[in-house]
């Protein structure tokens, strides 16, 4: 383009100067040549570098569309690879869980084949003790045909012995025969009968003694002896005491008691062993106080009117007892010693109305038992005739009244129910349990019997006593009024066996040392306690 421009000022300028055109030519024709050389450098690297720069657009361009189409190609090979490899993973679910259920199916076909095996195995089993069974019957019949042939041929002989026999003597082999085949089955149905009595014996002794409990309705208390006059002003103390003392001397002479006067307001305390005597005191006190007259002489009169009121009263208690109770035959002295019980009481509870009580338990008992009630009834209302008389003999009030009774000629079963209804002898009878059976129930059913509150706490101190006597023990505490004995160890120094023997020598430490109705139950508690705070 500037070649051109300078070509065309050349021809001009050699239009104006001939001579100088043909030098100007040739110089616009070398400048025009340099300037063309120039100008093609310059247009050509222009050109280099527009196509450089249109070479590296294209190749970023080229670059930016092979990413995207790499990326393309990424994310679809993703997705293949993931449905590829979820269709595997379904195939391979599939295939293990047909192999699962074919493992299921091969091992319940294994589980039925040893349960064949086994009921194979039971049936051989059975098969061979049926085989051996059948081995032994067949025996056992061989040895019962020689047996039998054997006996055959003894009956044989003994038909020929017979036959030369008295009739007698044919009963007697025959007899014998038959208890000797006999014994053996006796034995064995009273073998059977042993086991069946011990089974009902507990249930049935347990319903006999409920239902002669609940048949027998007694007063839940009963009336005890006082011990104390009521007088109406101390002044009445001065009078029974008289003059240096002669009227308390007199009336203690006459009466055989001690009389107790004391700084207790309106009350004179008359003590003595004998319950007669005491009650004789005590009603001849009250008539003495009541006519006012208090000497010597009239305290004689007094007691002799009173013994013979009291007398007559003791007879007509017993009479009325032997009738209450139904028993007939009764000896004077017996019933005269019945009477007596009548003043007599044993913890609080009237002895006369306890024995009445026990001849009807132990008449319930019997009839239970189908044995004779009237029997049980006489037994149970003499059980304790022996407390009438225990002051003035030596002894226990069962052998007394076992003595007294025999020589007054009650029967043996009688008396061996006197003498052992406190385990003192043996029982040789049936009726000596019973009257134990009844003397328990009627002396431990509430109310029965009742004590002072100082006996009653002072007894209460004694189970304690006993209990905290052992080593080991920390504390014991009698409760239930009396009935039940609490006893708590140290588990340090008592183990569960310590614990136990010390629960029975504490019962038969108090079956030795101390009186009581009952039974008392004996409780050791043995306890271990870890206690921490978390705080």
């Amino acid at each position: 383009m500037l070649a051109l421009i300078y070509m065309t000022t050349n021809f001009s300028l050699a239009a104006i100067d001939p001579l100088s055109g043909g030098i100007g030519i040739a110089a616009g024709v070398i400048l025009g040549i340099i300037v063309a050389v120039i100008a093609t450098k310059s247009m050509g690297g222009s050109a280099l570098k527009k196509g450089q720069s249109d070479a590296e657009t294209l190749v970023s361009k080229a670059k930016s569309e092979a990413d995207e189409l790499l990326r393309k190609a990424q994310l679809e090979g993703k997705a293949e690879y993931l449905k590829i490899k979820e269709a595997a993973d379904k195939e391979a679910e599939n295939a293990r869980r047909e192999v699962k259920e074919g493992d299921a199916r091969l091992k319940k076909r294994e589980d039925i084949l040893d349960q064949k095996l086994d009921t194979l195995g039971m049936k051989e089993k059975n098969l061979e003790n049926i085989e051996r069974s059948l081995t032994d019957r067949k025996k056992n019949m061989e040895t019962k045909d020689k047996l039998l042939d054997e006996t055959l041929a003894k009956q044989k002989e003994s038909l020929i012995q017979i036959a030369g026999m008295s009739h007698d003597q044919a009963k007697e082999i025959l007899l014998n025969r038959v208890e000797n085949e006999c014994r053996h089955d006796a034995a064995m149905i009273v073998q059977r009968i042993e086991e069946q009595t011990k089974e009902e014996a507990k249930a049935k002794s347990t319903n006999i003694l409920l239902q002669a409990m609940q048949r027998y309705a007694a007063e839940v208390t009963s009336e005890g002896t006082t011990k104390s006059v009521a007088i109406p002003s101390d002044d009445m103390k001065g009078r029974i005491i008289g003059r240096e003392g002669r009227n308390i001397r007199a009336f203690e002479q006459a009466t055989g008691v001690d009389v107790i006067i004391d700084d207790t307001p309106g009350v004179i305390t008359v003590n003595c062993f004998d319950p007669v005597r005491r009650e004789v005191a005590k009603i001849t006190m009250e008539k003495l106080i009541a006519d006012g007259r208090i000497h010597p002489a009239r305290i004689e009169e007094i007691v002799d009117l009173t013994q013979k009121e009291v007398e007559n009263n003791i007879r007509a208690m017993g009479k009325k007892a032997v009738l209450e109770a139904n028993v007939a035959g009764v000896h004077p002295k017996i019933v005269e010693m019945l009477g007596r019980l009548h003043y007599r009481t044993s913890y609080g509870q009237n002895v006369l109305r306890h024995s009445i009580e026990v001849a009807f338990l132990s008449q319930m008992i019997a009839d239970e038992l189908r044995l004779d009630g009237n029997l049980a009834r006489r037994a149970g209302l003499l059980h304790d005739i022996g407390k009438a008389m225990d002051h003035d003999q030596e002894g226990g009030h069962p052998a007394i009244g076992m003595e007294f009774c025999r020589k007054l000629g009650e029967p043996d079963t009688v008396l061996n129910a006197i003498g052992g209804h406190h385990n003192d002898i043996p029982a040789t009878s049936p009726f000596t349990p019973i009257i134990m059976s009844a003397d328990a129930i009627s002396g431990a059913r509430p109310g029965a019997r009742r004590e002072t509150l100082e006996r009653y706490i002072k007894r209460l101190q004694e189970l304690e006593g006993i209990a905290t006597s052992f080593p080991g023990v920390r504390q014991a505490f009698a409760i239930q009024a009396g009935r039940e004995v609490r006893v708590i160890v140290d588990p340090d120094r008592c183990d569960d066996a310590s614990a136990r023997l010390i629960a029975r020598d504490v019962a038969k430490r108090i079956e030795t040392e101390m009186t009581y109705p009952g039974e008392i139950r004996v409780t050791v508690l043995r306890e271990v306690r870890a206690v921490e705070l978390a705080r």
